[in-house]
């Protein structure tokens, strides 16, 4: 199921005609499924542009579907996370189309300090998919290690404000 939802985001890139990131004053928010060992569960995410090329905001999930053999060893702090986040976004430094934005950044959380590589597609002006891949580089010792302290992979909506 996580391949087909791959594949189909990625097709979805390939159309469209909006601009993916404008600079200075952009906001975006996306809302969508997020995916990992263990659990299966919601991402939302508000950026804000601060420049041509940059942009801060905050992501928060919460795992929905955990594995049954987890479920009554985790609590709401364990499936819970809040991050503060900052992009390089570099749709147009790559000059590809600029309804497609690429952007790495780094985040700092409630479970670790850590990386992500994101991309998104604009459809119109309001409206596009977008894709990210989070992975942690420092886990706080504390943290439980079954949920956001691994490789996860977000997809879903992106919403032009």
């Amino acid at each position: 199921m996580k391949n087909i939802v791959l594949i189909v985001a990625l097709f979805a890139f390939t159309l469209g005609n909006s601009q993916a990131f404008k600079g200075k004053g952009d906001q975006k928010f996306q809302v969508g499924a997020n995916f990992q060992n263990e659990a299966t569960g919601i991402n939302l995410t508000y950026d804000y542009g601060l420049g041509e090329n940059i942009s801060i905001g905050i992501s928060t999930s919460y795992a929905l579907g955990i594995d049954d053999a987890l479920t009554k060893i985790v609590d709401f702090g364990d499936r819970f996370d809040l991050k503060a986040r900052f992009n390089a976004n570099l749709g147009s430094v790559l000059n590809v189309d600029e309804n497609f934005d690429f952007y790495p950044g780094l985040s700092l959380s409630t479970k670790n300090f850590g990386g992500h590589l994101g991309a998104r597609y604009f459809f119109s002006e309001g409206f596009g998919v977008y894709t990210e891949a989070a992975f942690p580089f420092a886990k706080y010792d504390d943290q439980i290690d079954l949920f956001y302290n691994q490789f996860t992979i977000n997809i879903g909506a992106s919403f032009n404000l």
